[in-house]
C-alpha cells in the first residue's frame, strides 16, 4: 500500500499546489505595491480609477501572502503532519474539502472586496464581518477535524502525541479566540461595520490580535511545520524532544503578551507598553532554543545540506527565525523603539521573518510533501535557483530597509541649532527613494523565486502523471 492509498492526501495535494499560486499571486501584488512607493506615478497610471492606488492593494498584498499562501501552507501541512504522526486517515475527508472550499471562497471574497475599499481597517484583521463570520466556520472545522483525527488514532500504536501537533493544536485554539474578540463589531450594512471597541481599548484588542497573528499563525503553525519536517527530510530525530516541549510552552504562555510592545509613545499606559517590551525580551531565550533545536537536529549529517536543497531552505529558516526573534525584542525596548517606531525599519524587520522564515520553512514544506504525494523527485536544478533567488531577494529586501528606517528615524528626530527640525517630512520621503527601488528589485527576485518553483511543482506533476500512464501502460 502506498502513501496515497493509506492517508487522505488529495486534500493536502490541492492545498499545496494552491498555497504555490497564491505565493505568486500575492509576490506579485507586493512588488507592484512596492513599485508604487518608489514610483508613485503607478498608483494611477493617468487615470482616476483608484482600485490600483497603494491603499487599496497593500490590505490584498497582506492577506494573500499571510492567510491565502501561508493558510493553506498550515492546513496542507497540518492535514499531512496529523496523519502521518498519528498512523490514521483524517476523521472527515469530507470536512477536510468543507475547509478548503470555504478558504479559498474567503480569499475569492478578498480579491474581490479590497479593490473596491470595503475594509474594516485593522490590519490582518481587514475583511468585513460577513467574510470573518466565513473565516470562523472554515477554521472551526479545520481545527475540530485536527483534533478528531488525533482523539481517534489507535493509542495502542499512537501512546503520545507528538511536538508538532502540540504547536499545530496551540496556534489553532489561539487564532480561534484572538479573531472572535477582534472581530467583534456592530454591523450598519453589508459591507460596513464598527468595533464594539473604542479608542486606546480597540488599539490594543486590535494589537493583541495583529502581534499574535504573527506569534501564532506565522510562528507557532509554522514551527509545527518545522519539528516535523526538519528531522523527516535530515532523517534524524529531534535533537532534544524535551526542549521542543519547553519552546512548545514558553511560546503559548509568553506570546500573547506581546501586542502592546506596538503602541509604545502612544496613549496606551505606559506600564502596558513596558511589560510587553520586558515579555518580548524574555521571549529571544525560548525562541532561540526552538531556532537551535531544528539546527543541531542536522547534528551527525551536515554533509547533507551540501546536495539537498529543500533540507536548506529548511535550515536557513531557521536562521532567519533566530534573528527575527532577536531583532523584534530589540525594537520592542523603549529606546530602541523610539528610533524604529513608524519606520521602515519595522518593515524590514516583518519581512525578514515573513520571507526568511514563513517562505521558507513553507517551501521546504510544500517540496517534501509534493515528492512524497506524487513519488517523484523534483528538478534539483529548480530546487537550487529558487533558493538562491529567494535568499538574495530576501537579503537585498531587508537591508533595503534597515538602511532607510534607521534613516527616517535620524532624520525625523534631527534638529539644528536654532533647536528645530533640521529636515521637512517631504525631504525624508525623497531619501528614501533609492531604497524604494532597491527594495522592489529585492521583492522582484523573490517573485521570480516563487514563480521557479510553481513552475517545478508543474513540472513534477506532469512527470508523475506520464509515469503512471507508463505504468498503466506497462500492466495492460
Amino acid at each position: 500500500m502506498n502513501i496515497t492509498e493509506k492517508y487522505d492526501l488529495n486534500v493536502v495535494k490541492w492545498f499545496s499546489i494552491m498555497s504555490v499560486v497564491y505565493l505568486v499571486v500575492g509576490a506579485l501584488v507586493g512588488v507592484y505595491i512596492a513599485a508604487e512607493l518608489a514610483w508613485p506615478f503607478l498608483n494611477d497610471l493617468g487615470t482616476d480609477t483608484p482600485y490600483l492606488q497603494f491603499g487599496r492593494l497593500r490590505p490584498l498584498h497582506t492577506n494573500a501572502v499571510i492567510y491565502a499562501f501561508g493558510g493553506s501552507a498550515l492546513m496542507a501541512s497540518a492535514f499531512y503532519i496529523v496523519q502521518r504522526t498519528n498512523q490514521t486517515r483524517l476523521w472527515s475527508n469530507k470536512m477536510a474539502w468543507f475547509t478548503f472550499i470555504m478558504w479559498n471562497l474567503i480569499i475569492v471574497s478578498a480579491v474581490v472586496s479590497f479593490p473596491l475599499g470595503i475594509t474594516q481597517s485593522k490590519e490582518y484583521a481587514e475583511l468585513e464581518w460577513p467574510i470573518d463570520i466565513l473565516i470562523t466556520l472554515a477554521w472551526a472545522s479545520y481545527m475540530y477535524n485536527f483534533v478528531m483525527t488525533i482523539h481517534i488514532r489507535d493509542r495502542n500504536k499512537v501512546p503520545h502525541v507528538y511536538v508538532a501537533n502540540w504547536f499545530f493544536l496551540g496556534m489553532m485554539v489561539m487564532v480561534t479566540y484572538l479573531h472572535v474578540v477582534n472581530s467583534l463589531v456592530i454591523p450598519v450594512g453589508w459591507f460596513k461595520s464598527y468595533s464594539i471597541f473604542s479608542g486606546v481599548q480597540d488599539a490594543m484588542i486590535q494589537w493583541w490580535w495583529g502581534h499574535n497573528a504573527v506569534g501564532f499563525f506565522l510562528t507557532a503553525g509554522f514551527l509545527g511545520m518545522m519539528y516535523y519536517f526538519v528531522p523527516k527530510q535530515a532523517e534524524r530525530p529531534v535533537y532534544s524532544y524535551r526542549l521542543s516541549v519547553i519552546h512548545f510552552w514558553a511560546l503559548m504562555f509568553g506570546y500573547v503578551w506581546l501586542g502592546a510592545h506596538h503602541l509604545q509613545y502612544t496613549a496606551l499606559p505606559d506600564w502596558a507598553g513596558s511589560l510587553g517590551a520586558t515579555i518580548s525580551l524574555a521571549m529571544i531565550i525560548p525562541s532561540w532554543g526552538g531556532a537551535l533545536n531544528g539546527i543541531l537536529t542536522l547534528s551527525g549529517a551536515w554533509e547533507r545540506l551540501r546536495e539537498d536543497y529543500i533540507l536548506r531552505f529548511l535550515i536557513m529558516s531557521l536562521a532567519f527565525y533566530a534573528m527575527g526573534t532577536f531583532e523584534g525584542p530589540v525594537m520592542s525596548a523603549k529606546t530602541v523603539n523610539a528610533l524604529s517606531h513608524y519606520t521602515d525599519w519595522t518593515i524590514g524587520h516583518v519581512h525578514s521573518a515573513a520571507l526568511g522564515w514563513n517562505v521558507m520553512v513553507a517551501a521546504g514544506a510544500l517540496y517534501h510533501m509534493i515528492e512524497k504525494i506524487y513519488n517523484v523527485k523534483m528538478s534539483q536544478k529548480l530546487l537550487g535557483i529558487h533558493f538562491w533567488v529567494h535568499t538574495i531577494g530576501t537579503v537585498v529586501y531587508i537591508v533595503a530597509m534597515w538602511v532607510s528606517g534607521i534613516m527616517q528615524g535620524l532624520m525625523w528626530r534631527a534638529y539644528d541649532e536654532y533647536g528645530t527640525l533640521a529636515y521637512t517630512f517631504a525631504e525624508s520621503v525623497s531619501a528614501m527613494h533609492p531604497y524604494y527601488a532597491m527594495r522592489a528589485a529585492g521583492g522582484a527576485l523573490v517573485l521570480l523565486g516563487a514563480i521557479v518553483m510553481l513552475i517545478n511543482v508543474i513540472i513534477t506533476i506532469r512527470k508523475a502523471g506520464q509515469e503512471q500512464t507508463s505504468a498503466q501502460a506497462a500492466t495492460a
